[in-house]
Parts: C-alpha cells; structure tokens; sequence
C-alpha cells in the first residue's frame, strides 16, 4: 500500500485499510478475539509491541489512543492553544512508555467497549481530515503547528499505517491460534 499523499487517496486508504481490518476481525471466532495471545506472539518481532500487547482489545485500545492524540492535537491548535503532538513528557524516541501508559490505562476495558470506541474514533478522525482542504493536509508549512510534516502526515500514520500494523499483528495471532 503506498502512502497517501493526497486528501482522496488519505480518504480511500484510511477507510478501506479500516474495512478490511474489521473484516479480518469480524472472521475471527468468539475464542480467537478474546483469547490471550499465545507466548510466542511477545517474539514475533523485535519491535516492543509485540512484548506488550497481550490481547486483541491492546491492539484495538492503542488505535483507539492515538487517534485520541491526534483529535485532541489538532483541536488544540486549530483553537490557537499550542500543543506538541506527543504528551509534554514524551518525545519520538521515548514514546513506546507513553504506549505502556496506554496499554494500563486500558486492562478493565471490556472488548465490546473497545471495538465501540475504536469505530467511534475512526469516524472522528475522518471527519476531521474532511473538514481540511488537500493543501492544508499535504502542503508543507500550510499548518504552522505541524512542524516540519504536513497535517495528513500524521493522519496516514494514526489511520492506514495503523491499520496495517494491527492487521499484521492480528493475522499473526490468528495463525499461531490455529495451530
């Protein structure tokens, strides 16, 4: 899947690589969803995710928060009060903690509440990203408070590269289920 680079295209592959996550998903049986995953899912690659997420509710919850970063982001800065896009005690190189924080904050989140709320936020940021001309979204500096990355950025990257990273790891989990 390439990157968007346009509004059309950010809209197509957001939507679709949603759509086809929650096909992935809703083909799953009731066990495969709300079963732990299996040990070997924590070695499955070298990146700290696959250590961290225990379940298919992380997977959906760390969606569901960095779509609540990026809601929150741009409300801020569209109303004038600047904010960075990571937490204040965050930065690039130590946000896998803030993900920690992420994963705690959400082990009493039923699963049915994350899939809710997972579906409710992707409509958030879609409407978002609608309300935003393909300059302001791709142009570079169109938006002062994006720094040095366009708006839609940041948008491929909480929505279609998202998705991928939780398609890729759900259909790991569905395979080593099957075993």
């Amino acid at each position: 899947m390439a990157r968007a680079t346009t509004k059309t295209d950010l809209i197509t592959s957001s939507n679709g690589q949603f759509e086809k996550m929650w096909k992935i998903i809703d083909g799953m049986n009731e066990e495969q969803q709300t079963a732990t995953f299996a040990d070997e899912m924590a070695t499955a690659g070298k990146e700290a995710h696959w250590g961290r997420d225990k379940n298919l509710r992380d997977v959906l919850v760390h969606l569901y928060e960095w779509h609540q970063l990026l809601l929150d982001w741009v409300q801020a800065n569209s109303n004038g009060k600047h904010k960075p896009f990571l937490p204040e005690s965050y930065n690039w190189r130590t946000y896998p903690a803030m993900n920690v924080e992420f994963w705690k904050k959400h082990q009493i989140t039923p699963l049915t509440e994350a899939k809710a709320k997972l579906k409710e936020s992707h409509k958030a940021v879609m409407a978002l990203i609608e309300n935003y001309s393909h300059d302001e979204l791709f142009a570079k500096g169109a938006l002062d408070w994006t720094g040095t990355s366009p708006l839609g950025s940041y948008c491929v990257s909480v929505t279609a590269s998202h998705y991928d990273w939780a398609m890729k790891k759900i259909k790991v989990h569905i395979k080593i289920s099957k075993k």
